[in-house]
């Protein structure tokens, strides 16, 4: 077979993505595994073998796919958890070792740079000069100004370590608990207000638009709009006020775990962390002060293939 597909991966704290596309970005095969990375690490700060185990797992069934679609170039990234996690650096090698895959430890920097090219994705439409990307992920959680333009400049960024994982098992939300969550919003507030005052946002106030890429948006799409089944690509790109979030959110809070799980927007695998998502979810558009949030599935495995078609 000759190779000319292109391929990029992003392993987070709970879920690993592949997106392999044709040389001029058009989608052959996508697939996401949660492989549950960062379970059981807040206790030592380590993955656990059965996380491993997963990782590997998940990777060698991603190998497969790209050797299927002939893909020539790739880049694997891996985020929070592996930049937080004691064994990263052994989990890399065996990744290497198992499935033959180079997998790239990234900062919070260039988490979100990769972020922010595949979010501006979903906002060409909008007639604003800057735009506000945040990006929930599983053990940490990415906020940027960025200045649009054909080369897009990023004016402010900062990576706050909490994600819906760690911070479901660090502050015990598993379950709703009010004066739980009012901990957790209380700590996510604490970075969100100040990166609003260092990128004096206010300057930017008439010219800016919102945008928030990971499944917890997309999934609050589809629970605002009443959509019973949750289908990510249906929510991409989808804009609604902060209002109909605010809703959304409250219906969550009311559900027990078991309930989310059975839930068809929010499922068995999202259902322990889902609270906690929420409450950082919520907290940062607050402290943002956005009237309005568009939905992104596009994120950093865009910006990879991106960066692969311009390399």
């Amino acid at each position: 077979m000759k190779k000319t597909a292109l391929a990029a991966i992003d392993l987070g704290t709970n879920s690993c993505r592949l997106l392999i596309t044709d040389q001029n970005g058009k989608t052959l095969y996508k697939n996401a595994i949660a492989t549950r990375l960062g379970e059981g690490m807040s206790a030592h700060n380590r993955f656990t073998d059965e996380a491993v185990k997963r990782g590997i797992e998940c990777f060698c069934t991603f190998k497969m796919s790209m050797d299927e679609y002939g893909v020539e170039k790739y880049r694997a990234i891996a985020t929070a958890a592996c930049r937080m996690a004691e064994n990263g650096p052994e989990f890399v090698k065996k990744i290497k070792q198992h499935a033959g895959i180079d997998l790239e430890i990234i900062d919070g920097y260039e988490e979100a740079v990769l972020n922010l090219k595949g979010a501006l994705l979903n906002v060409q439409q909008e007639p604003v000069g800057h735009v506000v990307v945040y990006d929930l992920g599983g053990g940490s959680t990415e906020i940027t100004l960025a200045a649009r333009g054909s080369v897009p400049r990023i004016l402010h960024t900062v990576s706050i370590p909490w994600g819906a994982r760690n911070a479901s098992e660090k502050f015990d939300l598993r379950e709703y608990d009010k004066s739980h969550a009012a901990r957790l919003a209380e700590e996510i507030s604490a970075y969100s207000r100040r990166f609003a005052a260092e990128a004096e946002l206010e300057k930017y106030r008439d010219d800016l638009c919102f945008v928030a890429t990971s499944s917890t948006p997309l999934r609050l799409t589809h629970i605002a709009r009443g959509w019973e089944s949750y289908n990510r690509s249906r929510a991409d790109g989808v804009k609604m006020n902060i209002e109909e979030f605010d809703g959304a959110i409250a219906k969550v809070h009311g559900m027990t775990c078991a309930e989310m799980a059975e839930d068809l927007n929010i499922g068995p695998v999202r259902a322990e962390i889902f609270h906690a998502g929420c409450v950082i979810f919520s907290q940062i558009y607050r402290d943002l002060g956005a009237p309005h949030l568009i939905s992104s599935l596009k994120s950093a495995v865009d910006g990879i293939i991106m960066e692969l078609q311009n390399g």
